[in-house]
């Protein structure tokens, strides 16, 4: 049949089972938008920026596992979003980010709003497109969704011309196979696998750290059969929370720069670790020549790049997660509860206490009552600083795609946009955002999404009227010298939620924590809560520059 570009791109995205985009109108795209007009299988939400709208699509495609989809329009329309691919690229996320272009022979003559988008995206997305031939669309929309679901996931941008949307074309529906999670090739071998069988048969202090990528892959029910099989203790990197349950007798906790004392002196002396969809990046390792000195590495990962990058493992398996642990288990020889797991434990009980904090208002305290409160089945979205490791640390996440932040590229900003989107994708989970006020604020106009389409998401900011994680870091490495990080109480943030139309409260005491977090979660809809805490607070225990995993240590 023949029809319009713009429509073939709409009948495309029905054809992947899109069922939600998120975005912004404007010029280049108006033909596209005219055909939404009357589209009732694809619902639009409209954001108020377009970084939001890409956030909002990385949140959307965390909490499902499903492709998230962006719409902007050309030149500020497209950069706006480079943000949000830039942080989706980096968690390894898949999007399809369609942007608005001029038309094509306008195309290199500083046209109005012209920006060269795939220029600028080339190094932040799996792939990108610019439609040059009309006929190609139907083709490059089915290649942008198998390139950005398949293998490691990731975001992909296909460019499109004004008068391709406007050209009469062929299209032809075809049904695709889902291939989310198949990888692109298995380049492991049989050997591969009776090498890594015999390293963790004849392991005695064996740890296993979990990554994104047993989330992204599907693999949580087989990290856990092989943790309880050879009574490994486990260790989620940031991405790789809930990938294991939080309230596991077996989990340690986060490990690095931010994680606990066990997780931090497993590494330490333990003499294998099975690395699992993980990217043993800087945070992770801190002093490299340092990392893990007595262990055997085992790095199983689908993206070969990742290899030797920040480690050199003693073995690399590259291919599909799922499939190389089924194989594993059939081989893996089960461990007894031994003197490993009571040393584990003992650093556990007696290393890993609470931090000191000052003020009435304790962070720990609020995240552990709101997991309590929660049973710990909510969607918990971040932001990023000292909010994002207290949530980290002290909610305890059990369940997989229920702990959403922006890890590698770590974007302030995030977390509401992540939280709209995580909302409307799982609108049977309650749907939370932890922030600080700093990171809140370069994004808070996304308050009118909420308000527009009643989101009965709460959004919850820590404020210490000041831009907390980077006055730690002055104060513990830059001799106290306060720089620009002290902001003045500049926004009522409950007055602020009144101007959105949204319900507010605010906290000052521990004494009223359960009231009110019991109360916004009763409500069903938008809810705003400002809890004041102490400029003071310190997100720890750390491991200070330079230093080894080792040297954790309460800091403050």
């Amino acid at each position: 049949m023949k029809m319009k570009g713009a429509r073939v791109l709409v009948e495309c995205l029905k054809e992947q089972g899109v069922d939600t985009i998120f975005g912004y109108p404007g010029g280049t795209v108006l033909n596209i938008y005219d055909e939404l007009y009357d589209e009732k299988a694809l619902k639009h939400i409209l954001t108020v920026h377009e970084q939001g709208a890409t956030h909002a699509a990385d949140g959307y495609a965390r909490a499902t596992g499903k492709v998230g989809v962006v719409l902007v329009t050309s030149g500020p329309g497209a950069s706006n979003t480079v943000t949000g691919i830039a942080t989706a690229f980096r968690d390894s996320i898949p999007l399809v980010i369609m942007t608005g272009q001029v038309s094509r022979h306008l195309i290199g003559k500083d046209s109005f709003q012209e920006i060269n988008i795939t220029e600028i995206t080339k190094g932040i997305t799996k792939d990108n497109f610019l439609v040059m031939e009309p006929e190609s669309l139907p083709d490059i929309v089915r290649e942008a969704f198998r390139i950005a679901r398949s293998g490691r996931p990731g975001p992909v941008l296909i460019d499109i011309p004004k008068d391709v949307q406007q050209f009469d074309m062929e299209y032809t529906p075809i049904s695709i196979e889902d291939n989310t999670n198949s990888p692109e090739s298995n380049p492991y071998s049989d050997d591969d696998i009776e090498k890594a069988l015999k390293y963790i048969n004849e392991s005695k202090c064996p740890v296993i750290y979990a990554g994104g990528g047993v989330i992204s892959s599907g693999s949580h029910a087989e990290l856990k059969t092989l943790a309880e099989r050879i009574n490994a203790p486990v260790s989620c990197s940031l991405m790789g929370l809930g990938s294991f349950p939080g309230d596991h007798p077996l989990f340690m906790g986060m490990e690095g720069m931010h994680g606990s004392f066990c997780s931090n002196y497993a590494f330490s002396h333990g003499d294998l670790i099975i690395g699992l969809g993980t990217r043993f990046n800087d945070r992770v390792t801190c002093k490299t020549d340092e990392f893990a000195p007595r262990a055997k590495i085992i790095d199983i990962n689908i993206d070969p790049e990742e290899f030797d990058k920040n480690i050199n493992p003693d073995l690399s398996l590259c291919g599909d997660l799922k499939s190389i642990l089924e194989r594993l288990l059939k081989g893996v020889k089960p461990k007894e509860y031994s003197t490993w797991n009571k040393n584990v434990e003992n650093w556990k009980n007696n290393l890993d206490c609470e931090s000191p904090y000052n003020g009435s208002l304790s962070p720990e305290y609020l995240l552990k009552k709101l997991k309590e409160l929660t049973d710990g089945k909510a969607i918990i979205c971040t932001e990023v600083g000292q909010n994002q490791m207290w949530t980290a640390r002290y909610y305890s996440f059990n369940e997989p795609r229920t702990f959403i932040s922006s890890g590698g590229l770590g974007t302030m900003g995030f977390g509401l946009g992540a939280a709209i989107g995580s909302a409307i994708g799982r609108p049977d989970k309650q749907v939370i955002n932890i922030a600080g006020d700093g990171s809140f604020k370069m994004n808070m106009q996304e308050l009118a999404t909420i308000s527009k389409y009643q989101i009965p998401l709460i959004q919850i900011v820590l404020n210490n009227s000041s831009l907390g994680m980077v006055k730690q870091w002055q104060k513990l490495f830059f001799n106290n010298r306060i720089s620009e990080t002290d902001v003045t109480p500049d926004v009522e943030f409950t007055t602020l939620a009144a101007a959105f139309g949204i319900f507010s409260m605010k906290l000052t005491r521990n004494e009223d924590v359960e009231e009110v977090l019991s109360k916004a979660l009763s409500m069903k809809k938008p809810v705003l809560i400002e809890c004041i805490i102490h400029e003071d607070n310190m997100a720890t225990p750390m491991v200070p520059l330079g230093s080894g995993l080792s040297n954790c240590k309460h800091v403050g």
